[in-house]
């Protein structure tokens, strides 16, 4: 069966919620993946920021077939090992103090959400509480992530949504703070907007988040899904900017491709929030996903992958800076560390994306005009070489 026909079988299935790109992989090694007809891909997607080691990165693929065939399921009613040792290495890494694994990015966010509402309730004798968001921000499909998410065509087929939700201006401390009321339990931010079109936060705004929070006792909800787990340069972005959030959400790069998520909570947020009762899952947090969590820690840790991203990131912006220079089409260049996007005018994103596939190169897009570069964590100037070379001949 060639591509053509496989694509063509998976449409008579599979509902049709993605608009594919016309390739069906097959396999992955390094920073390269292989379409079902052999050609080689140079992977500067990383399954959309998951990959973060690429693939089968030496040591991984072990520790997720030791455990298999150990245990890889028995519901949250029973300790286990895996989740013991993950919970301890991240709470370690974002310095906080309980945790909470999930199945996914989404079902963290919802967590985040019942955690801050949780803390209000506790806090008042009362629910009916509010929550700021941010205007072009993305956190999740489901009906609380998507309530909170600050883009209209995203949230207008599933209205009413959850209620209390209030939208202010990304970088704008002025616009958060006339969103605020007695109601107000929680502002919820990206450090780094992904799906809004790679845009880092200010300094001063974080600080005048943290600042806002600890006057009001609301919580600060940072989003790393996307930019945590070292690829800006730190396990956390918000690291960089010494600004601590009251409960953070992470996935993605957390399992490297096991279906993983977490959030994680401060003490002054876990001892006042969720109990017994209050939250739970069937899947989150088992044996097999754990595994992955706490060898991708380890890795992470005895390979110095964040070391390697801080060196590595000069180079990277360098050259995206030099295509930047070069090419009329491409406007200017945002990010920090391996999260970086190219504004594209005069002609849409989406033709830059699919004239780097047919040429081997995987890139995708984010908001509606930027070329978005998300790589595995562990790419070499050489790879960085080759895609802006890809890239060059892209935007001619």
């Amino acid at each position: 069966m060639n591509m053509n026909e496989q694509m063509k079988e998976s449409e008579e299935s599979i509902l049709h919620t993605y608009n594919r790109f016309p390739v069906v992989f097959e396999k992955g090694q390094g920073c390269y993946l292989y379409d079902s007809e052999g050609k080689e891909y140079l992977d500067f997607a990383a399954g959309i920021a998951v990959n973060s080691l690429g693939y089968h990165y030496p040591g991984y693929d072990e520790a997720l077939k030791d455990q298999i065939d150990k245990l890889m399921h028995i519901s949250n009613l029973y300790y286990n090992e895996p989740i013991i040792e993950a919970g301890a290495k991240l709470v370690k890494a974002s310095k906080m103090s309980k945790a909470f694994f999930t199945n996914s990015g989404t079902e963290a966010i919802e967590g985040a959400l019942k955690a801050a509402k949780k803390y209000a309730y506790v806090r008042d004798g009362h629910a009916d509480h509010e929550i700021i968001a941010m205007n072009h921000s993305f956190h999740g499909r489901s009906i609380g992530a998507l309530s909170v998410t600050g883009t209209a065509h995203y949230r207008e087929p599933f209205e009413p949504l959850m209620g209390g939700v209030k939208f202010a201006d990304f970088n704008n401390l002025e616009s958060v703070k006339a969103q605020i009321t007695d109601k107000t339990c929680a502002i919820i931010t990206e450090v780094v907007q992904g799906e809004g079109g790679i845009y880092p936060a200010k300094k001063e705004f974080l600080e005048g988040l943290r600042q806002i929070c600890d006057e009001k006792d609301i919580m600060l909800i940072f989003d790393e899904i996307q930019c945590g787990m070292g690829r800006t340069g730190h396990y956390f972005a918000w690291q960089a900017y010494g600004v601590q959030p009251d409960i953070m959400t992470s996935a993605k790069a957390l399992g490297c491709g096991v279906p993983v998520g977490a959030f994680v909570l401060n003490e002054k947020a876990a001892k006042a929030s969720l109990e017994p009762g209050d939250h739970g899952t069937t899947y989150g947090g088992n044996p097999f996903v754990c595994a992955a969590v706490s060898k991708v820690f380890d890795i992470y840790e005895n390979d110095k992958i964040i070391e390697h991203v801080q060196e590595m990131t000069p180079y990277l912006e360098q050259k995206l800076d030099e295509i930047v220079a070069k090419h009329e089409c491409a406007a200017t260049r945002r990010g920090m560390g391996f999260m970086q996007g190219i504004v594209i005018q005069g002609r849409p994103v989406g033709e830059v994306v699919k004239a780097a596939l047919a040429k081997g190169l995987l890139v995708i897009s984010a908001g509606s005009d930027v070329l978005r570069i998300v790589p595995p964590l562990v790419i070499t100037k050489e790879h960085i070489d080759k895609m802006a070379s890809i890239l060059d001949e892209c935007m001619e």
